[in-house]
């Protein structure tokens, strides 16, 4: 069994009660110099994210297994987006992994082993899995078209699903829904998104006509739908290397 399909060892952080992080409430003189740092420095970085899209993800091991997803996004350039991902919008939600997003252009420069590890995205998107919180459908259309033409790489670093209480264990690659079995996202998911947001995914639906998916569909993206094979991470002891490398 792989380290990323292993339950936790007992302990407090995988099965205390509740679903807030372990730790003791905030002092009031650590906010104040919270409030205090954030007014002098840039957070440069942070406020160069510009979308914010809400989907639904699956573990590549498990895709049983399936979250909320809410995903900030770093826009680098036309054809790279860099993003941090979310379990919810609320002030209280939980930074629980990454996912870079390329364009077709870029993935097709990628390896076939590398390839194996990215999913597309035109699927969630024409079936409005994939939505864009708080914007029109008609403002937010060029942009979902860009995306479902789109590859990304999603690693899970928290499985919060799981219910526990810190990042315990190592990542976990994620896949995005597909037209499979295994690939559909549980209605009550879905429905649970939908009263949260204000929307109905149905609805939505007829608006994503005429969106398409990459001009030729790379078969080696989201491998899982045809050999029903994941990926999951092991943790291996090794010996650290004891030179640097000379310059």
């Amino acid at each position: 069994m792989a380290s990323s399909d292993k339950v936790p060892v007992a302990c407090p952080a995988s099965c205390g009660e509740g679903k807030e992080p372990m730790g003791d409430p905030t002092k009031t003189t650590t906010a104040i110099l919270d409030k205090g740092t954030a007014m002098m420095q840039s957070m440069k970085q942070i406020r160069q994210m510009s979308l914010h899209v809400c989907s639904f993800a699956c573990y590549s091991h498990d895709p049983g297994r399936q979250i909320e997803v809410h995903i900030y996004g770093h826009r680098v350039n036309q054809d790279f987006l860099q993003c941090a991902v979310y379990d919810s919008n609320s002030s209280k939600a939980h930074l629980i992994g990454i996912e870079y997003i390329v364009s077709e252009k870029l993935f097709e420069t990628l390896s076939p082993e590398e390839q194996k590890l990215w999913h597309s995205h035109d699927y969630e998107i024409q079936m409005a899995l994939l939505v864009t919180p708080r914007v029109p459908e008609l403002v937010a259309k060029p942009e979902l078209k860009n995306l479902a033409k789109s590859y990304g790489k999603f690693w899970c670093t928290w499985q919060i699903d799981r219910g526990d209480r810190l990042p315990l264990g190592v990542p976990s690659l994620m896949v995005s829904p597909q037209d499979v079995n295994l690939g559909r996202i549980k209605p009550e998911l879905v429905k649970k998104r939908d009263e949260e947001q204000g929307i109905s995914t149905e609805a939505l639906k007829p608006s994503r006509e005429g969106i398409c998916g990459p001009e030729k569909k790379n078969l080696i993206a989201d491998n899982w739908v045809r050999f029903r094979k994941g990926f999951a991470l092991d943790v291996v002891e090794t010996d650290m290397k004891r030179t640097a490398p000379f310059p």
